[in-house]
């Protein structure tokens, strides 16, 4: 273990138990240290605050273990935090959905580790140097408290390279995953591709708000952008909707999406599935004059950094600027963010530009947020980063 200082003054979110220090916050220590290393994290004066990982090639130097200063970060500490996130979840994941994430990072106190489970399999991620140099460890904990039947790895993400770790995917352990895992959600079936799909799979985070649509679709005409794989689309006919424009960029996507059809027993005649930009299908609508009952939008990620955010929060304008122009008077907008450094007001004052530009009166009628299995440290506010709202025009 070894220790690291802080800057005067510079301790304040850390005694507020928030768990990152940026490089500009610490003393220079006075030898190099090893990527992952564990680190005491000592005030400017000397008193002892938390210990954690350490990694030397990014901005956020510190991801901190445990508030406790004299804690051992063993496999016992590991394996009672992969307990306590374990718990969480069998407390409120429903027993009948068979995947859901099982350690959120920073929010279950595993700093940049997450664990998606899809039926008999775990998928992981290892964002940070602290737990991609405990990759063993932790993989060897996981089969002792879970018994899947494999481990696979998605660290094939741009993250990692702030960290200075190269992208890795594969197996970790027991058997490899099947080409597509069948899996319950929100009462229907969906096939999760975890080996190429996005994310771990799927978009985990959206299976409390999949009723949100069901609720609005009944005898809708709906128009779903971003539709990914139809997990959106499955709720809207289990809904009960008339007819589905599904709007999505990727072909190998709209395949899937037309295999949860079948799988669900849905005629895939009721859904017109539209390969193309988003905002191009949009435009083309409103130039057609086309309207719907309902408009989903979910779109990845506009806003990746601070210096992102004007040319985002832009682009979220103006797609809810489009879909709200569609919408038939009484018409239902569910739109969401899964960008982080957009906050929940921001994003409620985008919509409601939009509204304003599009000459809508505009009710919210839900805020949406992610799933449970997801949850958000009080002491970490990043944490939360999908938001959405259900809007009527």
């Amino acid at each position: 273990m070894y220790d690291v200082t802080l800057k005067p003054g510079r301790d304040r979110s850390l005694r507020r138990r928030h768990p990152w220090i940026f490089s500009g916050a610490l003393q220079r220590p006075d030898a190099p240290l090893p990527a992952g290393a564990g680190v005491r994290v000592l005030a400017a004066d000397g008193t002892p605050l938390a210990v954690g990982a350490w990694s030397p090639a990014s901005q956020l130097r510190v991801r901190v273990w445990s508030f406790e200063p004299g804690r051992e970060i063993d496999a016992e500490f590991f394996r009672a935090r992969l307990r306590r996130a374990l718990d969480l979840r069998a407390a409120f994941v429903p027993a009948d959905q068979s995947a859901c994430r099982l350690v959120n990072a920073e929010s279950d106190g595993l700093p940049g580790f997450i664990v998606d489970r899809y039926a008999d399999f775990l998928v992981c991620q290892f964002l940070a140097a602290g737990v991609d140099a405990r990759r063993e460890m932790l993989v060897s904990l996981l089969q002792e408290l879970v018994s899947p039947a494999g481990i696979y790895e998605r660290s094939d993400v741009e993250v990692r390279r702030k960290e200075a770790l190269p992208p890795r995917s594969g197996l970790l352990a027991g058997e490899e995953p099947p080409e597509r895992i069948e899996v319950r959600l929100d009462g229907r079936l969906l096939l999760a591709d975890v080996r190429r799909g996005h994310k771990t799979g799927l978009y985990l985070d959206q299976a409390c708000n999949l009723g949100a649509v069901r609720r609005y679709a009944a005898g809708a005409a709906v128009l779903n952008c971003f539709a990914y794989t139809g997990a959106f689309t499955v709720a809207a006919l289990d809904g009960g909707a008339e007819k589905i424009t599904a709007v999505e960029s990727s072909a190998d996507a709209h395949e899937e999406a037309t295999a949860n059809l079948a799988l669900n027993g849905f005629d895939a005649q009721r859904v017109e599935a539209v390969k193309g930009d988003c905002f191009e299908v949009l435009r083309g609508c409103r130039d057609a004059g086309r309207q719907f009952d309902l408009v989903i939008l979910d779109p990845p990620k506009f806003v990746a950094s601070a210096q992102q955010l004007k040319r985002g929060s832009r682009g979220y304008k103006d797609i809810n600027l489009l879909a709200i122009k569609l919408l038939k008077p009484g018409g239902i907008l569910v739109t969401f963010s899964c960008s982080g450094h957009v906050s929940p007001d921001l994003f409620q004052k985008i919509v409601a530009d939009a509204a304003q530009d599009a000459g809508r009166d505009v009710q919210i009628t839900h805020y949406l947020a992610q799933s449970p299995d997801h949850p958000v440290a009080l002491a970490f506010p990043e944490g939360r980063y999908l938001k959405g709202l259900v809007c009527r025009a």
